[in-house]
């Protein structure tokens, strides 16, 4: 199964359209990894003061996709993005991933859940990495 990073087409009410985000992330044992999910959690709501944002991990650090799409859906967010913080396509991205967003629309009928493709494969995110990995170089 691959996600279909695409609108989903589940956006079937019709209240207003309030838009959420979650920067999903792999988590690690070290609640030290987290620190930079944080950080860009906080530059997202700085840049975008009237998106709910939150961070979720598929595994070892809370919350998890389900608990932080809740949390969005209690805040009555009626569209949710899903950002993958993934390089490429790996297993996480290719099975687990869409399966969860599957469970969440399947539980979710009435809200609309689109999931990004992962970060890796952006443009944009590749530029600033090189941009990153050149700096400081004579080339």
């Amino acid at each position: 199964m691959v996600c279909d990073y695409v609108i989903s087409n589940r956006y079937m009410t019709d209240r207003p359209r309030k838009q959420g985000l979650v920067i999903f992330a792999h988590g690690a044992r070290d609640s030290r990894w987290a620190e930079p999910f944080e950080k860009l959690l906080r530059r997202l709501q700085a840049r975008a003061p009237s998106l709910e944002v939150r961070v979720a991990y598929l595994e070892l650090l809370k919350p998890d996709l389900k608990s932080a799409v809740a949390e969005l859906i209690a805040s009555e967010v009626t569209a949710v993005r899903i950002a993958p913080i993934f390089f490429g396509q790996g297993g996480h991205v290719r099975e687990d991933l869409p399966q969860l967003v599957e469970k969440l629309r399947q539980e979710h009928r009435d809200i609309s859940i689109e999931c990004a493709a992962p970060a890796g494969e952006d443009g944009g995110v590749m530029e600033a990495l090189a941009d990153y990995c050149l700096a400081g170089l004579e080339v």
